[in-house]
Protein backbone atom coordinates (compact mmCIF):
# COMPACT_ATOMS: atom_id res chain seq x y z
CA UNK A 1 0.00 0.00 0.00
CA UNK A 2 0.98 3.02 -0.78
CA UNK A 3 2.55 5.04 2.47
CA UNK A 4 1.16 7.91 2.37
CA UNK A 5 -2.52 6.64 2.53
CA UNK A 6 -0.91 3.85 4.81
CA UNK A 7 0.00 6.88 7.61
CA UNK A 8 -3.39 8.49 6.95
CA UNK A 9 -5.04 5.18 7.84
CA UNK A 10 -2.39 4.54 11.04
CA UNK A 11 -3.62 8.21 12.11
CA UNK A 12 -7.38 7.45 12.32
CA UNK A 13 -7.13 4.13 13.37
CA UNK A 14 -4.42 4.24 16.13
CA UNK A 15 -6.61 7.40 17.81
CA UNK A 16 -9.99 5.77 17.24
CA UNK A 17 -9.02 2.19 18.73
CA UNK A 18 -8.28 3.74 22.09
CA UNK A 19 -10.19 4.86 24.29
CA UNK A 20 -8.12 7.63 25.99
CA UNK A 21 -7.59 10.46 23.52
CA UNK A 22 -3.58 10.53 23.72
CA UNK A 23 -2.27 14.26 21.86
CA UNK A 24 1.34 12.71 21.75
CA UNK A 25 0.23 9.79 19.62
CA UNK A 26 -1.78 13.07 17.03
CA UNK A 27 2.22 14.26 17.07
CA UNK A 28 3.81 11.07 16.15
CA UNK A 29 1.31 9.95 13.24
CA UNK A 30 1.84 13.38 11.55
CA UNK A 31 5.54 13.23 11.82
CA UNK A 32 4.97 9.51 10.56
CA UNK A 33 2.86 10.62 7.51
CA UNK A 34 5.38 13.53 7.44
CA UNK A 35 8.14 10.83 6.90
CA UNK A 36 5.87 8.86 4.24
CA UNK A 37 5.63 12.18 2.22
CA UNK A 38 9.40 12.84 2.21
CA UNK A 39 9.93 9.27 0.81
CA UNK A 40 8.52 10.30 -2.29
CA UNK A 41 11.44 12.57 -3.04
CA UNK A 42 14.66 10.33 -3.01
CA UNK A 43 17.13 13.72 -3.47
CA UNK A 44 18.01 15.87 0.17
CA UNK A 45 17.69 18.80 -1.62
CA UNK A 46 15.49 22.00 -0.93
CA UNK A 47 13.16 20.93 -4.01
CA UNK A 48 11.43 17.79 -4.32
CA UNK A 49 11.46 15.66 -7.62
CA UNK A 50 9.69 16.87 -10.71
CA UNK A 51 6.97 13.97 -10.91
CA UNK A 52 6.03 15.06 -7.02
CA UNK A 53 6.03 19.02 -8.00
CA UNK A 54 3.56 18.23 -10.51
CA UNK A 55 1.53 16.79 -8.45
CA UNK A 56 1.53 19.23 -5.71
CA UNK A 57 0.74 22.19 -9.39
CA UNK A 58 -2.03 19.50 -10.02
CA UNK A 59 -3.54 20.02 -6.60
CA UNK A 60 -3.01 23.87 -6.38
CA UNK A 61 -4.93 23.63 -9.88
CA UNK A 62 -7.72 21.91 -8.30
CA UNK A 63 -7.88 23.96 -4.84
CA UNK A 64 -7.95 26.92 -7.15
CA UNK A 65 -10.66 25.92 -9.47
CA UNK A 66 -12.77 24.81 -6.30
CA UNK A 67 -11.85 27.60 -4.54
CA UNK A 68 -12.95 30.43 -6.73
CA UNK A 69 -16.22 28.31 -7.50
CA UNK A 70 -16.67 28.08 -3.93
CA UNK A 71 -16.04 31.90 -3.09
CA UNK A 72 -18.72 32.71 -5.97
CA UNK A 73 -21.08 30.49 -4.51
CA UNK A 74 -20.38 32.04 -0.63
CA UNK A 75 -18.40 35.05 -0.58
CA UNK A 76 -15.59 33.27 0.81
CA UNK A 77 -12.42 34.07 -0.89
CA UNK A 78 -10.13 31.44 -1.80
CA UNK A 79 -6.67 32.98 -0.92
CA UNK A 80 -6.84 31.76 2.36
CA UNK A 81 -7.37 28.13 0.80
CA UNK A 82 -4.51 28.72 -0.91
CA UNK A 83 -2.11 30.12 1.68
CA UNK A 84 -3.00 27.05 4.16
CA UNK A 85 -2.13 24.27 1.00
CA UNK A 86 1.32 26.16 0.83
CA UNK A 87 1.65 25.44 4.25
CA UNK A 88 1.37 22.11 3.90
CA UNK A 89 3.14 21.78 0.96
CA UNK A 90 6.55 23.90 2.70
CA UNK A 91 6.28 23.60 6.13
CA UNK A 92 4.38 20.75 7.41
CA UNK A 93 5.53 18.33 4.82
CA UNK A 94 8.87 19.53 3.69
CA UNK A 95 8.12 19.05 -0.69
CA UNK A 96 9.40 22.38 -0.81
CA UNK A 97 12.07 24.33 1.67
CA UNK A 98 12.29 27.91 2.64
CA UNK A 99 15.44 28.78 1.01
CA UNK A 100 14.57 27.79 -2.50
CA UNK A 101 11.32 29.72 -2.48
CA UNK A 102 12.83 32.83 -1.50
CA UNK A 103 14.96 32.42 -4.29
CA UNK A 104 12.00 31.68 -7.14
CA UNK A 105 9.55 34.14 -5.37
CA UNK A 106 10.86 37.51 -6.41
CA UNK A 107 10.68 36.24 -10.27
CA UNK A 108 7.14 34.88 -9.69
CA UNK A 109 6.32 38.00 -8.10
CA UNK A 110 7.41 40.40 -10.62
CA UNK A 111 5.04 38.03 -13.30
CA UNK A 112 2.24 37.82 -11.02
CA UNK A 113 2.43 42.31 -10.23
CA UNK A 114 2.78 42.95 -13.97
CA UNK A 115 -0.34 40.02 -14.78
CA UNK A 116 -2.80 41.44 -12.07
CA UNK A 117 -2.30 44.92 -12.27
CA UNK A 118 -2.96 44.44 -16.01
CA UNK A 119 -5.91 42.51 -15.51
CA UNK A 120 -6.98 45.12 -12.77
CA UNK A 121 -6.68 47.72 -15.68
CA UNK A 122 -8.44 45.70 -18.25
CA UNK A 123 -11.34 45.52 -15.89
CA UNK A 124 -11.69 49.04 -14.69
CA UNK A 125 -14.17 51.63 -16.53
CA UNK A 126 -12.01 54.81 -17.06
CA UNK A 127 -15.57 56.70 -16.10
CA UNK A 128 -16.13 55.61 -12.61
CA UNK A 129 -12.40 55.89 -12.00
CA UNK A 130 -12.53 59.37 -12.75
CA UNK A 131 -15.94 59.72 -10.81
CA UNK A 132 -14.93 58.16 -7.90
CA UNK A 133 -10.93 59.32 -8.09
CA UNK A 134 -10.84 61.65 -4.89
CA UNK A 135 -12.42 58.94 -2.93
CA UNK A 136 -9.78 56.36 -4.16
CA UNK A 137 -7.00 58.72 -3.31
CA UNK A 138 -8.41 59.74 0.15
CA UNK A 139 -9.23 56.22 1.00
CA UNK A 140 -5.64 55.24 -0.57
CA UNK A 141 -3.36 57.90 1.44
CA UNK A 142 -5.36 58.36 4.70
CA UNK A 143 -5.34 54.69 5.26
CA UNK A 144 -2.04 53.73 4.20
CA UNK A 145 -0.35 56.58 7.01
CA UNK A 146 -3.00 55.61 9.80
CA UNK A 147 -1.60 52.04 9.08
CA UNK A 148 1.98 52.57 8.76
CA UNK A 149 2.27 54.94 11.94
CA UNK A 150 0.00 52.12 13.96
CA UNK A 151 2.51 49.49 12.91
CA UNK A 152 5.02 51.38 13.28
CA UNK A 153 4.46 52.31 17.25
CA UNK A 154 3.86 48.46 17.60
CA UNK A 155 6.90 46.80 16.23
CA UNK A 156 9.04 49.70 17.82
CA UNK A 157 7.87 49.42 21.65
CA UNK A 158 6.50 45.93 21.40
CA UNK A 159 9.24 44.12 19.43
CA UNK A 160 11.69 46.49 20.39
CA UNK A 161 12.69 47.29 17.19
CA UNK A 162 14.68 50.60 15.67
CA UNK A 163 12.09 53.12 14.33
CA UNK A 164 13.66 52.68 10.66
CA UNK A 165 12.86 49.31 10.62
CA UNK A 166 9.51 49.84 12.01
CA UNK A 167 8.53 51.79 9.06
CA UNK A 168 9.86 49.65 6.58
CA UNK A 169 7.49 46.96 7.96
CA UNK A 170 4.61 49.29 8.64
CA UNK A 171 5.31 50.13 4.82
CA UNK A 172 5.52 46.66 3.61
CA UNK A 173 1.85 46.08 5.08
CA UNK A 174 0.55 49.55 5.18
CA UNK A 175 -2.33 48.96 2.34
CA UNK A 176 -4.73 46.81 0.43
CA UNK A 177 -3.82 44.36 -2.06
CA UNK A 178 -4.83 44.57 -5.49
CA UNK A 179 -3.99 41.24 -6.09
CA UNK A 180 -7.18 40.05 -3.47
CA UNK A 181 -9.57 43.18 -3.89
CA UNK A 182 -9.82 42.92 -7.92
CA UNK A 183 -11.17 39.57 -7.44
CA UNK A 184 -13.41 40.32 -4.77
CA UNK A 185 -15.32 43.25 -6.02
CA UNK A 186 -15.96 41.44 -9.11
CA UNK A 187 -18.28 38.92 -7.16
CA UNK A 188 -19.81 41.45 -4.74
CA UNK A 189 -23.03 43.16 -5.71
CA UNK A 190 -21.82 46.59 -5.24
CA UNK A 191 -22.12 50.28 -7.29
CA UNK A 192 -20.26 50.04 -10.04
CA UNK A 193 -18.55 53.51 -9.03
CA UNK A 194 -17.39 51.27 -5.34
CA UNK A 195 -15.66 48.41 -7.39
CA UNK A 196 -13.78 51.09 -9.72
CA UNK A 197 -12.75 52.80 -6.72
CA UNK A 198 -12.08 50.10 -4.71
CA UNK A 199 -9.60 48.43 -7.30
CA UNK A 200 -7.97 52.18 -8.00
CA UNK A 201 -7.42 52.52 -4.18
CA UNK A 202 -5.78 49.16 -3.73
CA UNK A 203 -3.52 49.49 -6.68
CA UNK A 204 -2.85 53.34 -5.65
CA UNK A 205 -1.72 51.10 -2.12
CA UNK A 206 0.54 48.63 -3.92
CA UNK A 207 2.41 51.03 -5.65
CA UNK A 208 2.99 53.19 -2.77
CA UNK A 209 3.91 50.20 -0.63
CA UNK A 210 6.43 49.06 -3.05
CA UNK A 211 7.78 52.33 -3.87
CA UNK A 212 8.09 53.24 -0.23
CA UNK A 213 9.48 50.09 1.05
CA UNK A 214 12.58 49.99 -1.40
CA UNK A 215 13.62 53.77 -0.35
CA UNK A 216 13.63 52.31 3.04
CA UNK A 217 15.67 49.18 2.59
CA UNK A 218 18.60 51.72 1.06
CA UNK A 219 17.66 54.01 4.14
CA UNK A 220 17.62 50.59 6.86
CA UNK A 221 21.52 49.70 5.38
CA UNK A 222 22.57 53.88 5.37
CA UNK A 223 20.85 54.19 8.60
CA UNK A 224 19.33 57.13 8.37
CA UNK A 225 16.43 58.27 6.01
CA UNK A 226 15.79 61.31 3.74
CA UNK A 227 12.32 62.56 3.20
CA UNK A 228 13.60 64.41 0.09
CA UNK A 229 14.97 61.21 -1.31
CA UNK A 230 11.14 60.23 -0.63
CA UNK A 231 9.59 63.20 -2.25
CA UNK A 232 11.80 62.97 -5.54
CA UNK A 233 11.54 59.54 -5.99
CA UNK A 234 7.56 59.41 -5.59
CA UNK A 235 7.33 62.23 -8.28
CA UNK A 236 9.35 60.37 -10.58
CA UNK A 237 8.02 57.22 -10.17
CA UNK A 238 4.66 58.53 -11.33
CA UNK A 239 5.83 60.67 -13.97
CA UNK A 240 7.55 57.86 -15.64
CA UNK A 241 4.16 55.35 -15.16
CA UNK A 242 1.94 57.86 -16.04
CA UNK A 243 4.32 58.89 -19.44
CA UNK A 244 5.23 55.25 -20.28
CA UNK A 245 1.16 53.82 -19.71
CA UNK A 246 0.08 56.30 -21.78
CA UNK A 247 2.38 57.21 -24.11
CA UNK A 248 2.56 53.52 -25.30
CA UNK A 249 -0.71 52.29 -24.26
CA UNK A 250 -3.12 54.95 -26.66
CA UNK A 251 -1.11 53.94 -29.83
CA UNK A 252 -1.08 50.06 -28.63
CA UNK A 253 -4.96 50.59 -28.63
CA UNK A 254 -5.05 51.64 -32.36
CA UNK A 255 -1.93 49.13 -33.56
CA UNK A 256 -3.45 45.98 -31.62
CA UNK A 257 -6.95 46.87 -33.59
CA UNK A 258 -4.91 46.46 -37.43
CA UNK A 259 -3.69 42.64 -35.95
CA UNK A 260 -7.61 42.10 -35.95
CA UNK A 261 -8.13 38.63 -34.29
CA UNK A 262 -4.92 37.40 -35.02
CA UNK A 263 -3.72 34.23 -33.27
CA UNK A 264 -0.79 35.26 -31.22
CA UNK A 265 -2.12 38.84 -30.91
CA UNK A 266 -2.81 38.96 -26.94
CA UNK A 267 0.84 37.22 -26.66
CA UNK A 268 2.49 40.18 -28.74
CA UNK A 269 0.52 42.72 -26.06
CA UNK A 270 1.48 40.53 -23.18
CA UNK A 271 5.37 41.24 -24.66
CA UNK A 272 4.84 44.80 -25.22
CA UNK A 273 3.78 44.76 -21.47
CA UNK A 274 7.04 42.99 -19.97
CA UNK A 275 9.01 45.69 -22.18
CA UNK A 276 6.99 48.36 -20.48
CA UNK A 277 7.34 46.90 -16.81
CA UNK A 278 11.26 46.85 -17.42
CA UNK A 279 11.62 50.57 -18.78
CA UNK A 280 9.63 51.52 -15.89
CA UNK A 281 11.60 49.95 -12.91
CA UNK A 282 14.72 51.14 -15.06
CA UNK A 283 13.43 54.40 -14.93
CA UNK A 284 11.60 55.24 -11.40
CA UNK A 285 10.29 52.14 -9.80
CA UNK A 286 6.72 52.29 -11.62
CA UNK A 287 6.06 48.98 -13.22
CA UNK A 288 3.13 48.33 -11.00
CA UNK A 289 1.59 51.64 -11.82
CA UNK A 290 2.97 51.10 -15.96
CA UNK A 291 1.25 47.84 -15.83
CA UNK A 292 -1.91 49.75 -14.46
CA UNK A 293 -2.04 52.58 -16.89
CA UNK A 294 -1.42 50.39 -19.77
CA UNK A 295 -4.46 48.02 -19.20
CA UNK A 296 -6.52 50.95 -18.28
CA UNK A 297 -5.81 52.47 -21.87
CA UNK A 298 -6.59 48.97 -23.63
CA UNK A 299 -9.71 47.83 -21.86
CA UNK A 300 -11.19 51.48 -22.41
CA UNK A 301 -10.44 51.85 -25.81
CA UNK A 302 -13.91 52.01 -27.00
CA UNK A 303 -14.97 55.23 -24.67
CA UNK A 304 -11.13 56.60 -25.61
CA UNK A 305 -11.48 56.31 -29.31
CA UNK A 306 -14.73 58.36 -29.29
CA UNK A 307 -12.92 61.02 -26.88
CA UNK A 308 -10.01 61.12 -28.58
CA UNK A 309 -11.80 61.31 -32.15
CA UNK A 310 -10.41 58.50 -34.22
CA UNK A 311 -11.74 55.52 -35.48
CA UNK A 312 -11.21 51.64 -34.26
CA UNK A 313 -11.63 48.70 -36.30
CA UNK A 314 -13.66 46.25 -34.03
CA UNK A 315 -11.49 43.57 -32.12
CA UNK A 316 -11.72 41.01 -29.56
CA UNK A 317 -9.29 40.67 -26.49
CA UNK A 318 -8.22 37.14 -26.51
CA UNK A 319 -10.27 36.73 -23.19
CA UNK A 320 -10.08 33.23 -22.24
CA UNK A 321 -6.35 33.15 -22.72
CA UNK A 322 -5.61 36.05 -20.83
CA UNK A 323 -8.55 34.81 -17.78
CA UNK A 324 -6.66 31.49 -17.88
CA UNK A 325 -3.26 33.24 -16.82
CA UNK A 326 -4.61 35.65 -14.67
CA UNK A 327 -5.50 32.47 -12.59
CA UNK A 328 -2.93 30.32 -12.99
CA UNK A 329 -0.33 33.28 -11.64
CA UNK A 330 -2.66 34.28 -8.98
CA UNK A 331 -3.36 30.95 -7.19
CA UNK A 332 0.13 29.50 -7.42
CA UNK A 333 1.21 33.28 -5.91
CA UNK A 334 -0.91 32.69 -2.91
CA UNK A 335 0.41 29.05 -2.67
CA UNK A 336 4.34 30.83 -2.63
CA UNK A 337 2.98 32.97 0.49
CA UNK A 338 1.83 29.80 2.46
CA UNK A 339 5.19 28.07 1.61
CA UNK A 340 7.33 31.01 3.15
CA UNK A 341 5.23 30.78 6.07
CA UNK A 342 7.06 29.82 9.48
CA UNK A 343 5.74 29.45 13.14
CA UNK A 344 8.79 29.26 15.28
CA UNK A 345 7.88 32.02 17.78
CA UNK A 346 4.67 32.81 18.82
CA UNK A 347 4.82 35.98 19.62
CA UNK A 348 4.81 36.97 15.72
CA UNK A 349 1.43 35.36 15.55
CA UNK A 350 0.22 37.62 18.09
CA UNK A 351 1.58 40.30 16.97
CA UNK A 352 0.00 39.92 13.63
CA UNK A 353 -3.23 39.06 14.77
CA UNK A 354 -3.59 41.96 17.34
CA UNK A 355 -1.95 44.50 14.57
CA UNK A 356 -4.70 43.56 11.60
CA UNK A 357 -7.45 43.83 14.36
CA UNK A 358 -6.17 47.47 14.70
CA UNK A 359 -5.70 48.54 11.38
CA UNK A 360 -9.46 47.32 10.57
CA UNK A 361 -10.89 49.54 13.35
CA UNK A 362 -8.39 52.37 11.61
CA UNK A 363 -9.85 51.58 8.19
CA UNK A 364 -13.32 51.75 9.52
CA UNK A 365 -12.09 55.10 10.96
CA UNK A 366 -11.05 56.18 7.68
CA UNK A 367 -14.16 55.16 6.07
CA UNK A 368 -16.37 57.03 8.23
CA UNK A 369 -14.73 60.34 7.32
CA UNK A 370 -13.86 59.60 4.06
CA UNK A 371 -17.51 57.79 2.22
CA UNK A 372 -20.37 60.73 2.06
CA UNK A 373 -24.13 60.18 2.17
CA UNK A 374 -23.77 59.35 -1.52
CA UNK A 375 -22.95 55.71 -0.93
CA UNK A 376 -24.87 53.10 0.43
CA UNK A 377 -25.35 51.20 3.87
CA UNK A 378 -23.72 48.04 1.39
CA UNK A 379 -21.26 50.47 0.05
CA UNK A 380 -20.20 51.18 2.81
CA UNK A 381 -20.01 47.98 5.02
CA UNK A 382 -17.81 46.52 2.15
CA UNK A 383 -15.57 49.23 2.18
CA UNK A 384 -15.03 49.03 5.54
CA UNK A 385 -14.09 45.29 5.15
CA UNK A 386 -12.00 45.57 2.37
CA UNK A 387 -8.07 45.62 4.18
CA UNK A 388 -6.47 42.58 2.57
CA UNK A 389 -2.79 42.27 2.47
CA UNK A 390 -1.28 39.98 -0.02
CA UNK A 391 0.30 40.07 -3.56
CA UNK A 392 2.79 43.66 -2.37
CA UNK A 393 3.68 42.72 1.17
CA UNK A 394 4.18 38.97 0.16
CA UNK A 395 6.69 40.39 -2.55
CA UNK A 396 8.45 42.70 -0.14
CA UNK A 397 8.92 40.51 2.42
CA UNK A 398 11.37 38.36 0.70
CA UNK A 399 13.93 41.29 0.62
CA UNK A 400 15.29 41.69 3.20
CA UNK A 401 16.49 38.48 3.81
CA UNK A 402 17.96 38.85 0.36
CA UNK A 403 19.82 42.33 1.18
CA UNK A 404 20.52 41.47 4.87
CA UNK A 405 18.89 44.00 6.99
CA UNK A 406 18.46 43.79 10.45
CA UNK A 407 15.61 41.09 11.60
CA UNK A 408 15.59 40.03 7.93
CA UNK A 409 14.07 36.44 8.57
CA UNK A 410 10.89 38.22 11.11
CA UNK A 411 9.89 40.01 7.99
CA UNK A 412 7.72 36.55 6.29
CA UNK A 413 7.03 35.76 9.70
CA UNK A 414 4.96 38.55 10.30
CA UNK A 415 3.55 39.48 7.06
CA UNK A 416 2.36 35.89 6.33
CA UNK A 417 0.43 36.59 9.54
CA UNK A 418 -0.96 39.53 8.47
CA UNK A 419 -1.57 38.36 5.25
CA UNK A 420 -3.88 35.57 6.62
CA UNK A 421 -5.45 37.31 9.40
CA UNK A 422 -6.29 40.41 6.94
CA UNK A 423 -8.05 37.94 4.55
CA UNK A 424 -9.98 36.22 7.19
CA UNK A 425 -11.49 39.73 8.61
CA UNK A 426 -11.95 40.48 5.37
CA UNK A 427 -13.94 37.62 4.79
CA UNK A 428 -16.15 37.68 8.00
CA UNK A 429 -16.80 41.53 7.02
CA UNK A 430 -18.14 40.31 3.39
CA UNK A 431 -20.06 37.53 5.18
CA UNK A 432 -21.82 40.29 7.31
CA UNK A 433 -22.54 42.91 4.21
CA UNK A 434 -24.27 39.77 2.53
CA UNK A 435 -27.12 40.36 4.46
CA UNK A 436 -27.52 44.55 3.99
CA UNK A 437 -29.68 44.14 0.43
CA UNK A 438 -28.28 45.82 -2.51
CA UNK A 439 -29.76 47.95 -4.90
CA UNK A 440 -30.44 46.29 -7.59
CA UNK A 441 -32.53 43.16 -5.51
CA UNK A 442 -34.40 43.53 -2.53
CA UNK A 443 -32.46 40.62 -1.19
CA UNK A 444 -28.73 38.50 -0.94
CA UNK A 445 -25.89 40.66 -0.79
CA UNK A 446 -22.93 38.59 -3.67
CA UNK A 447 -23.68 37.83 -7.36
CA UNK A 448 -25.65 34.93 -8.16
CA UNK A 449 -26.93 33.46 -11.15
CA UNK A 450 -29.41 35.79 -13.03
CA UNK A 451 -32.85 34.55 -12.51
CA UNK A 452 -36.48 35.25 -14.31
CA UNK A 453 -37.82 37.66 -12.66
CA UNK A 454 -41.88 36.87 -11.39
CA UNK A 455 -43.29 40.04 -12.19
CA UNK A 456 -42.25 42.06 -15.26
CA UNK A 457 -43.25 45.23 -14.05
CA UNK A 458 -40.35 47.54 -12.71
CA UNK A 459 -40.42 47.97 -8.49
CA UNK A 460 -40.14 52.01 -8.46
CA UNK A 461 -38.94 53.59 -5.64
CA UNK A 462 -39.61 57.45 -5.34
CA UNK A 463 -36.78 59.13 -4.90
CA UNK A 464 -37.67 62.08 -1.95
CA UNK A 465 -34.44 62.92 -0.87
CA UNK A 466 -31.03 61.48 -0.62
CA UNK A 467 -31.62 60.06 2.80
CA UNK A 468 -35.01 58.91 2.03
CA UNK A 469 -34.28 56.55 -1.23
CA UNK A 470 -30.72 55.33 0.66
CA UNK A 471 -33.33 53.89 3.50
CA UNK A 472 -35.80 52.81 1.04
CA UNK A 473 -33.42 50.38 -1.18
CA UNK A 474 -30.21 50.35 0.91
CA UNK A 475 -27.40 49.83 -1.72
CA UNK A 476 -25.63 51.61 -4.34
CA UNK A 477 -23.93 54.70 -5.19
CA UNK A 478 -26.80 56.83 -5.11
CA UNK A 479 -27.50 59.17 -8.28
CA UNK A 480 -28.65 62.33 -7.75
CA UNK A 481 -29.64 63.49 -11.81
CA UNK A 482 -32.88 61.68 -11.80
CA UNK A 483 -36.08 62.24 -9.97
CA UNK A 484 -36.97 58.45 -9.82
CA UNK A 485 -34.81 55.07 -9.46
CA UNK A 486 -35.73 51.80 -10.77
CA UNK A 487 -35.02 49.02 -8.63
CA UNK A 488 -35.47 45.03 -10.60
CA UNK A 489 -35.05 41.65 -9.19
CA UNK A 490 -32.32 39.86 -10.47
Amino acid sequence: MNPIILSILNLFSGQTGNANFDTTVIFDKIAELRNSVGTLSINDGPVAEAHVILLAAGVVIFLGVAGEAFFKKTGIPDVAFLMILGVIIGPVFGLIQPEAVIQVVPYFAALALIIIMFDGGLNLDIRHVIKTAHFSVTLAVLGFILSVVMITLAAHFALGWLWLESILLGSIVGGSSSAIVFGLVRNVKISEETKSMLSFESALTDILATIIAFILFEAVLAGHFDIQTLQETIGRAVVVGLVLGFGVGIPWMYVSTKLGNAQHAYMLTLGILFVLFFLANSFGESGALTALVFGLMIGNKSHLARVLRFKLPRIELDDPTHNQLTFLVRSFFFVFVGLMASFGQIEYVIFGVLITIAVYFGRVFVGKITLTKRFSLLDRAVTNSMIPRGLAAAVLATYPITMGLPNADAYPQLIFFIILSSVIITTIGLGKSKKIPPPESIEGGFVKPPAKPKDDAPVVAEKTSDESIEDAIQGGFVKEKSDKQTVSDV
